[in-house]
């Protein structure tokens, strides 16, 4: 059961495995209700922006570069660097969609997919086309844990001492 803002109510008593919130999506996700495919668009739609949003910031920085001309070399440098922390940004957020994140490398990234911010939001754009960004990986550890509860719960219970023999 859901309410408005997406979050999973369990009834009272309930000890039942719950589904972990998505980023803008709350836990409408394992059900696709309330508004799901309406915050799947304004997902793709707001990172999109973003991201061009962003391109037109890297356009005037360029421009600077240009005006105050500092020289071909450092342009091309501060280019390829844009570049290429883009394209790191962009397959480290890519695939913390299919599997967790060591986070000790995500600390050690945090500077470069800082610069590179362009490719993560481009990336949460494509995601966001076919399903909530990380929704499968969720949508997997919850299925585990509902199949580990269920078999947890469905032991037999009781002292095995007083079961009657055949």
């Amino acid at each position: 059961m859901s309410d408005d803002t997406g979050t999973q109510e369990t009834p009272a008593g309930s000890t039942g495995p719950r589904p972990e919130p998505i980023r803008f999506f709350g836990t409408t996700w394992v059900d696709h209700d309330n508004g799901y495919a309406a915050r799947r668009t304004a997902v793709a739609v707001g990172s999109l922006a973003a991201a061009a949003a962003s391109c037109l910031v890297l356009r005037l920085a360029y421009q600077g570069l240009q005006i105050a001309a500092i020289g071909g070399f450092v342009t091309l440098l501060m280019v390829v660097m844009f570049a290429v922390c883009s394209a790191m940004a962009f397959r480290t957020t890519w695939d913390g969609f299919s599997r967790r994140p060591d986070p000790d490398r995500q600390a050690s990234l945090r500077g470069l997919l800082t610069v590179g911010f362009v490719g993560s939001l481009l990336a949460y754009f494509l995601r966001s086309l076919t399903e909530a960004p990380g929704e499968r990986l969720h949508r997997e550890e919850y299925e585990e844990a509902r199949k580990q509860y269920e078999k947890r719960t469905s032991r037999r219970s009781g002292n095995p001492k007083n079961r009657r023999r055949p």
